[in-house]
């Protein structure tokens, strides 16, 4: 069988924000993908920040097994040994291409670098500035242009990627709903702030939605279509407040739709718990590429070809290091329970700074700033929300030593850096000014005296 062309689309910060999701936000365009294609609905990030959970994507390795803990801009980057996805689709006979936005880098690189971009292992990197949803379509479908009418018959593998949704969301004011219609996720109190926010997001993903349906319509005009996968996901949650940066449903949730040649199962929802880890041995089963044996994923392929259940993994672990802030936690999901480990005194819900310094921040900063738990364990069919921690609960101890020993046989067996202490990283000086100014947690003790 010939190889197909692999089409990988990403957005930043979306999480499963989308109309298909059942959300009420208007995306048409993923809407029918979904409908025509594969929808995962219990597909998740192993990182809630943005380049730990893409640096999973693009190595098929929890974070602290490739060496991406961090945000890459801050110095954090992959193992120069780690192989990527382009690295090996390229080794696989595969022409691979960066399309706009990318946030991983791999090897040494100076602070402010967002991406390696061809030493990530790409042949080609098409740079688009600010990397905005219209002007990546453009350059993706001059692409596919190119594509149909080369004479190499190289199959060719292209990872693009949006900046929607990620903040600021003032730029998308245009094609915002009106904040008194928006539907306010359970988990966020419903406030003026909050409504207007969700209203911004709403426009930025119609602006991301409306960009991939001309990026469709130019793979069905280039005469590519019949042989080319197309997927859409997402890096984690939605960058509002106890989502992005969380270990809860709403920060590690992710979507994953996929559509492409008749051979692949058309208009199923999968319900099978799966990790982004698993993408990457995944395409590389699509594309005729020997799958090898030292990915912490596992294909998923057969879903794709078959409406039969299959159990493709019973947990997944998760992990935070850093992100504009240190904030160590380890993990494991499974589909009835989420058991979470803090390894420093810090906030009950952690917030990253454009999400802190936003309205909607202001709105939970007092609920939230409140010290942490040394474990939390919950229930996630009786507490979908993840707001009663059964730690301590009698009924609950033996599920608590499980998977509390299973993270940390984990943490062992992989040599996790937390296990030497604490990890050297830099955080964003405006948390050191937030601090100083009294609109930040600061630590056990002095919340303590402060409410005694």
């Amino acid at each position: 069988m010939k190889q197909p062309n692999i089409l990988f689309m990403i957005s930043h910060d979306t999480g499963r924000h989308l109309g298909c999701y059942g959300e009420q936000v208007k995306s048409p365009t993923l809407d029918k993908m979904a409908q025509d294609g594969v929808r995962f609905d219990k597909f998740y990030c192993p990182a809630p920040q943005c380049s730990p959970s893409r640096g999973s994507i693009l190595t098929g390795k929890y974070p602290h097994n490739n060496g991406l803990i961090g945000l890459a801009h801050y110095e954090f980057s992959l193992d120069e040994n780690v192989k990527t996805m382009p690295m090996l689709f390229g080794e696989g006979g595969y022409d691979t291409s960066l399309i706009g936005f990318s946030h991983e880098t791999i090897g040494q690189e100076e602070r402010g670098t967002w991406s390696s971009r061809t030493k990530l292992g790409y042949d080609n990197f098409i740079e688009v500035e600010g990397s905005r949803a219209p002007d990546v379509a453009r350059s993706t479908i001059n692409f596919l242009k190119q594509q149909a009418e080369s004479d190499d018959k190289k199959p060719f593998f292209a990872n693009v990627g949006f900046w929607e949704t990620h903040r600021k969301f003032e730029e998308y004011e245009p094609y915002a709903d009106d904040p008194d219609t928006v539907h306010v996720p359970d988990y966020l109190p419903d406030t003026p702030s909050i409504r207007k926010e969700i209203s911004l997001l709403n426009g930025s993903v119609k602006v991301m939605d409306d960009s991939i349906q001309q990026i469709l319509q130019g793979l069905e005009e280039s005469g590519l279509k019949e042989n080319t996968i197309v997927i859409f996901t997402t890096d984690h949650g939605i960058a509002f407040p106890r989502a992005k940066g969380t270990m809860k449903e709403a920060g590690l949730e992710t979507a994953l739709i996929m559509s492409g040649p008749s051979w692949l199962s058309q208009g199923s929802v999968r319900k099978e718990l799966l990790c982004n880890v698993d993408l990457l041995p995944t395409l590389l089963e699509l594309g005729g590429i020997e799958v090898k044996d030292d990915f912490d994923g596992k294909s998923f392929a057969k879903l794709l070809q078959t409406n039969e259940e299959e159990t493709i993994r019973d947990d997944f672990f998760f992990e935070m290091t850093w992100h504009d802030d240190y904030h160590p936690m380890r993990g494991i999901r499974t589909a009835h329970y989420s058991y979470v480990k803090n390894f420093e005194d810090g906030p009950k819900v952690y917030i990253p700074m454009d999400i802190h310094s936003s309205i909607s921040g202001k709105d939970v900063r007092e609920q939230y700033y409140v010290p942490n738990d040394a474990e939390e364990l919950y229930d996630l069919e009786a507490d979908p929300f993840e707001e009663n921690n059964l730690i301590h609960s009698r009924e609950h101890q033996q599920i608590a030593f499980e998977l509390r020993e299973r993270v940390e046989k984990w943490m062992k067996e992989t040599n996790d850096p937390l296990l030497n202490g604490p990890v050297n990283g830099i955080a964003s000086a405006k948390w050191a000014v937030e601090k100083k100014e009294g609109r930040a947690y600061l630590d056990r003790s002095t919340f303590e005296s402060n409410k005694g």
